[in-house]
């Protein structure tokens, strides 16, 4: 028998999930959770063979449970279910540990399968998210200019964006400047709302 958690926020989704795979002979679904951070508690609790993660949930993200579960449980694999499929999260869930990555529009018998592929060692990933991914290529971005961008964006003043980010004005212009420059952008909001629809902040 696999043993998987379930961590969505939106209920209905969550509930549809543990229903479809609890007609799966072969599938127990021993917790559930709303949030990352009650995922991530759900698992060291339940210690299941498989955590399925909704991407974006409420305190830590599906990506950032995968990677304390690869230090926790190392026996644990992690899939990430998503409607937020972009390139630049699926590279980082890749990097992190992530066995299987997967849109919300799966059927629940498909879901199944990539649940077995990744208990036994195996990985899966969307083969449309894949192509998608590879098409838009790595981010151009240093980890310091995707920090800056991310904080610029919702267009906050470059001082309080100093702040955020712990560096000076002029060095938060430059990061910006150079940012812009690398994805073709006229300006920070621009630059922003590229990154952000490629995943890549």
């Amino acid at each position: 028998m696999i043993r998987i958690i379930i961590a969505e926020d939106e209920n209905l989704i969550r509930e549809a999930l543990v229903s479809l795979l609890g007609f799966e002979d072969d599938l127990e679904v021993v917790g559930q959770a709303a949030s990352g951070d009650e995922a991530l508690a759900a698992a060291l609790h339940h210690r299941p063979d498989v955590a399925v993660l909704d991407l974006q949930m409420p305190g830590r993200s599906g990506i950032n449970v995968a990677t304390e579960l690869a230090t926790e449980l190392p026996d644990c694999a992690s899939i990430i279910v998503t409607s937020h499929g972009l390139p630049g999260h699926l590279k980082q869930a890749l990097a992190h540990g992530v066995r299987g990555f997967v849109p919300k529009t799966i059927t629940g018998a498909a879901l199944a399968e990539v649940i077995r592929t990744v208990h036994q060692g195996g990985r899966y990933v969307d083969p449309q998210l894949a192509a998608d991914a590879i098409a838009a290529g790595d981010s151009p971005l240093t980890p310091r200019e995707a920090d800056v961008l991310l904080a610029a964006d919702g267009g906050a003043p470059i001082e309080d964006i100093a702040t955020r980010v712990s560096l000076s004005p002029g060095t938060v212009r430059n990061y910006l400047s150079s940012a812009m420059t690398k994805l073709g952008a006229s300006n920070r909001h621009e630059a922003a709302e590229i990154a952000r629809s490629r995943g890549w902040i």
